[in-house]
């Protein structure tokens, strides 16, 4: 095997995506031969010795598996925390081998969230390049002007910077809150939150309902998980390369 990047073995190894696998490295977590790794340097697998917390990193030898999970609030998108209470891991109850979220919902979010043990797979949906559209159901303090949601599609300036420019439309208001659909191409800490919050209008409460053309399925109840049928798999593998 010729020599290749050491994130990108870790993620073929099913340690995580590629940027998820970069992170450990810069953590301190992984070493090759015994001594502290660092990002970029590449590896042999079959002469180098890779461990990741001390345990060694063997390449899957079982199939790959994708798998989806209606994330319900309260669960920390984290594959273990010890200062999270409860994290999503603790739901996937009966998935045949270890696998790790594609992406994540923060703590107080519910909806779409999908799995993999296929580093390559992961990387493909969460890099930047290819503008894989995130829709969200988003419920808001108040009734927002039309000014206010122009602001939300047009960028929101944040302590990060402007955001990209997002669909957003009014589904219905009533009880002093408003439902909004919204649909992002990038995938900010927190984003949608913030830019309601920098509008006026804070969020209530947050739902993802699609990745790409992927639909949370109306018969998958908050908590459940299923594997993906070869249909919804084909939809996300077949993602166009940006928008």
């Amino acid at each position: 095997m010729e020599p290749l990047r050491l994130q990108k073995w870790l993620a073929r190894c099913g340690c995580g995506s590629r940027r998820a696998c970069e992170q450990l490295i810069a953590q301190g977590r992984v070493a090759v031969n015994g001594a502290p790794a660092t990002l970029g340097m590449k590896v042999d697998p079959a002469r180098d010795a890779i461990t990741v917390d001390g345990k060694p990193v063997n390449p899957p030898q079982q199939a790959y598996v994708y798998l989806m999970l209606h994330k319900p609030r309260g669960y920390v998108t984290t594959r273990k925390d010890p200062h999270a209470p409860r994290t999503v891991m603790e739901l996937l109850e009966g998935v045949p081998v270890p696998v790790f979220p594609i992406g994540r919902l923060d703590a107080d979010s519910e909806g779409l969230l999908l799995f993999t043990n296929d580093g390559a797979f992961a990387n493909r949906l969460m890099h930047p390049r290819y503008k894989l559209p995130k829709t969200y159901r988003v419920w808001v303090q108040g009734v927002p002007s039309d000014r206010a949601l122009q602001r939300l599609r047009e960028g929101v300036p944040l302590e990060d910077g402007m955001t990209a420019p997002a669909q957003v439309r009014r589904i219905r208001s009533e009880d002093g809150q408003t439902l909004l659909e919204i649909v992002l191409y990038e995938g900010r800490k927190r984003q949608i939150r913030r830019m309601c919050q920098a509008v006026g209008h804070p969020v209530r409460r947050l739902v993802r309902i699609a990745i790409g053309e992927l639909r949370l399925p109306r018969d998958l109840k908050p908590g459940q998980w299923r594997m993906l049928t070869d249909e919804e798999l084909q939809l996300l593998q077949s993602c166009p390369s940006g928008k």
